[in-house]
């Protein structure tokens, strides 16, 4: 998900889409994902030389990828998109000056406790024995970039660095996740609930465990009958309530934590056995998954003698 927060921010991507051309080329890729260039303009009935332009600004802003080479004569790159949408902010967002960011691995949690199916690997390992809950304490678990189980939570201590006698007035969080079904089924919804100190701040329902195609940056010797990509998640927790991509999901504001420079954030997300949908979680990182990030946070800060 590309996430805009002022029309200005978003002027290279709407110009992008201001082309009946490119609004297809995404048209064909929703309907249809890795796709070469060669059978691309074969269908929209234009040269390669022409479609090499589109494709260029449609990649430049982060919304389709160009690459591999498939067997064969000319030009084969494969093209896939690589956003699930855009959230366009248009209500003027507070001014805030002041923000601390920071990524979290997905090995980094500080607490789980978790049910098989479950798993983690590395970029180029797994992690043990799959389905062994043990291995969750494993010392190689701080490099591990895919965690999945089917029922239980990970929780994560959120870096906090703001400066002293600073308050935080909004929150961000993003990251990649999907169900967990056994192998692959791309209709398993799954409850996930998300924690913020141990208060509930809302849950969202993941539609399935993905893997109709590999994963943009999933390594190679990953099974291809395993979890390929998730959908990519936008939590925003500020003085109107928590939201997950643009959507309220809670009435939970970021006043009723009364967080400042000292305050400890910890983050859990769970499967809980009384959800409507007890389908799992995976959570991907910067080497698995469609877009190459981990856990991404940013504390937005002002002065607490601000009013």
């Amino acid at each position: 998900m590309l996430h805009i927060t002022s029309l200005s921010e978003g002027l290279e991507i709407f110009k992008a889409l201001g082309s009946d051309v490119r609004i297809e080329i995404l048209n064909i890729l929703l309907e249809e994902n890795n796709i070469n260039m060669n059978e691309l303009a074969s269908r929209l009935n234009i040269t390669n030389g022409a479609l090499t332009n589109h494709i260029k600004k449609l990649e430049s802003c982060g919304l389709i990828t160009a690459s591999g080479e498939a067997a064969g004569h000319g030009n084969q790159k494969i093209c896939s998109i690589i956003q699930d949408k855009i959230l366009v902010e248009l209500e003027k967002s507070e001014d805030f000056e002041n923000v601390y960011r920071t990524e979290i691995k997905i090995g980094h949690y500080s607490n789980y406790q978790i049910c098989p199916t479950c798993g983690l690997a590395t970029d180029h390992t797994l992690i043990g024995e799959v389905d062994d809950p043990r291995y969750f304490e494993h010392p190689s678990r701080y490099n591990a970039d895919i965690l999945w189980f089917s029922k239980g939570y990970v929780e994560y201590v959120i870096p906090n660095f703001i400066p002293g006698q600073n308050r935080i007035n909004q929150i961000y969080i993003s990251c990649e996740l999907s169900s967990e079904a056994p192998g692959i089924n791309e209709n398993w919804p799954s409850d996930i609930r998300f924690y913020l100190n141990d208060i509930c701040i809302g849950t969202w329902t993941s539609p399935g465990d993905f893997g109709d195609v590999k994963g943009i940056f999933t390594p190679e010797w990953w099974p291809p009958n395993w979890n390929q990509y998730g959908l990519l998640k936008l939590i925003i927790i500020n003085k109107k309530g928590t939201f997950i991509d643009g959507l309220k999901i809670s009435d939970v504001t970021i006043n009723d934590f009364n967080l400042d420079y000292r305050s400890s954030l910890r983050l859990k997300m769970a499967i809980e056995e009384d959800a409507d949908h007890v389908g799992g979680l995976t959570l991907f990182g910067k080497s698995f998954g469609n877009y190459g990030q981990d856990i991404q946070v940013r504390l937005y800060y002002s002065p607490m003698n601000d009013t």
